[in-house]
């Protein structure tokens, strides 16, 4: 991935947290069946969360048989973007796009014991069942429709050679159009441009009350 110095990401426990947050990434990979793409949920290993990932996806889907003994393979996570219109910035400028991303490289396996495509499928569900006050537990099903539910995917590991992470956000421009980019996307007020505009906060170091309208 290009990335100018500006905006390169290093820090382990950010690139983490954006994998985690942002945990739907996208598989690729280049086997015997050419490029291949398949969108899935990733879950770190709590052991080493930058040293493998793990994921699964349905048996049907023909991209796992690219896998053999071992592919190289690229995952990459979306974090906040959004649209960035010239007419916030305090000086002449053209619109751009400002996003955060993270492309893992690594070399891609497939997990033969079935406890271990449980023990994956449980930590997903675990992961997006968090937050909620009753989680849904794999663990809590009956043996059956667990042993039924692990028959029909395949998961995987993501052994971690690489890590680039990216966070293009605003940080090359001056003070007033950085504020000037940051009250545009407070005023989208979409999910997206507030999680961007959150970002841009922490990346260019600017004030809690910074964007906010002032009051009347």
């Amino acid at each position: 991935m290009y990335i100018p110095a500006a905006f390169a990401e290093t820090d382990p426990e950010r690139l983490a947290a954006l994998i985690g947050d942002y945990n739907f990434g996208l598989l690729v990979t280049a086997g015997a069946q050419g490029l291949f793409a398949t969108h899935l949920p990733f879950v770190v290993d709590p052991a080493g969360p930058l040293e493998r990932l793990h994921a699964h996806m349905a048996k049907a889907n023909p991209h796992w048989r690219d896998v053999g003994e071992g592919l190289d393979a690229l995952a990459i996570f979306q974090g906040p973007h959004a649209y960035v219109s010239a007419a916030w910035y305090a000086n002449r400028r053209v619109p751009t796009w400002n996003y955060t991303a993270v492309h893992v490289y690594g070399r891609l396996r497939i997990l033969q014991r079935p406890q271990e495509v449980l023990d994956v499928l449980a930590r997903t569900v675990a992961h997006q069942e968090a937050h909620r006050p009753v989680p849904w537990r794999i663990e809590d099903q009956p043996e059956g429709y667990i042993r039924g539910m692990a028959n029909g995917v395949v998961a995987l590991e993501l052994e971690v050679a690489r890590v680039e992470g990216k966070a293009k956000l605003s940080q090359n421009v001056p003070r007033a159009d950085q504020e000037g980019a940051l009250a545009g996307l407070l005023r989208e007020g979409d999910a997206l441009s507030l999680a961007t505009a959150a970002a841009m906060r922490r990346a260019c170091g600017l004030d809690a009350n910074t964007g906010k309208d002032e009051p009347q």
